[in-house]
């Protein structure tokens, strides 16, 4: 063998190496994506097939195979369908409130005027470290008349507001998801905002521009692939709101019912009334819907991208 095919035989055998290294240090991301497979693929065919009783009953239920039937149930379920209406409402609020006030936030930190920012970093990726679960208690016990401090401050200011009333959910669970998830994506994009070249800003303030115009003329477009990341991972994150409304419908005269999202329905069909088959059906509806989204959202960025000149 020649020379230069010993050479390439050994670097082949060293990336080899490499790669299996790799895999051995790092099993539970090796073995993700296949895992995920199997996962939509066992959603799928559960959710082909629901429960029915055999004969007079006496035998208890058997599985029998339902094709598109458990499909056609979600979809032909209204309360399945203004799930799907609430996330719509959810979105209008969040999203916006989210993204922008991440934004900015990130932006003051990273300006010239912003002091103790060590401080404010730490302060506002602190409510992200509390699990769901307790943000959502902690806030429960903010939203309740005769035991929350603030209800008791808007009362005396005179300005009453009912948390648990059909008007009051949607922001009240807005307001959850905003405390928990804000400062982690602050904390993205300010990262995103340290990596712009300095010489870049150094110039465009020499030229006289002055802070905004840097930031919306230089800074946000360089962080562009940031933007978008946390834009798809907070649509994805807003088809899957299910701990604030389960914690939230708890509370004295909540307006919020047990299918109040499409999670929501898929958890009360599976552990309330022993359908797997179709919360399996829509469990994968729920991801269809988030694939398509997520779909949208790139094809129009990158549409956008090629346009630029």
């Amino acid at each position: 063998m020649s020379t230069d095919g010993r050479r390439a035989k050994a670097l082949s055998s060293r990336a080899r190496t490499r790669l299996g290294a790799g895999a051995r240090r790092h099993p539970v991301s090796a073995q993700l994506p296949g895992a995920l497979l199997v996962a939509g693929g066992w959603g799928l065919w559960r959710g082909a097939f629901t429960e029915k009783q055999s004969g007079l009953g006496f035998d208890g239920p058997r599985t029998v195979f339902d094709g598109l039937g458990n499909y056609a149930t979600a979809l032909g379920d209204q309360a399945f369908r203004d799930g799907f209406w609430v996330l719509l409402g959810y979105c209008a609020f969040y999203i916006p409130l989210m993204g922008g006030g991440a934004i900015v936030l990130a932006l003051l930190l990273d300006s010239a005027l912003a002091r103790a920012r060590r401080f404010f970093q730490l302060a506002l990726f602190l409510p992200h470290a509390i699990p769901g679960l307790i943000a959502a208690l902690i806030w429960i016990y903010l939203y309740t008349p005769q035991l929350s401090p603030v209800v008791a401050a808007m009362e005396a200011g005179g300005f009453g507001f009912d948390f648990f009333s059909s008007e009051g959910t949607l922001p009240s669970i807005v307001n959850i998801a905003l405390w928990q998830w804000l400062g982690y994506n602050v904390v993205i994009f300010y990262a995103a905002l340290q990596a712009v070249d300095r010489s870049l800003l150094e110039a465009a303030t020499v030229d006289g521009a002055g802070n905004w115009r840097i930031a919306l003329s230089i800074k946000l477009p360089l962080i562009r692939s940031s933007l978008v990341m946390v834009l798809l991972f907070t649509i994805i994150g807003s088809l899957q709101l299910f701990t604030e409304p389960l914690i939230l419908s708890r509370g004295s005269g909540s307006a919020v019912t047990s299918t109040w999202t499409p999670n929501m329905y898929a958890y009360s069909a599976a552990f309330e009334r022993n359908d797997y088959g179709l919360a399996a059906a829509a469990s994968v509806l729920i991801a269809l819907v988030a694939a398509a989204l997520s779909f949208v959202v790139t094809r129009f960025t990158n549409r956008r991208k090629e346009a630029r000149p």
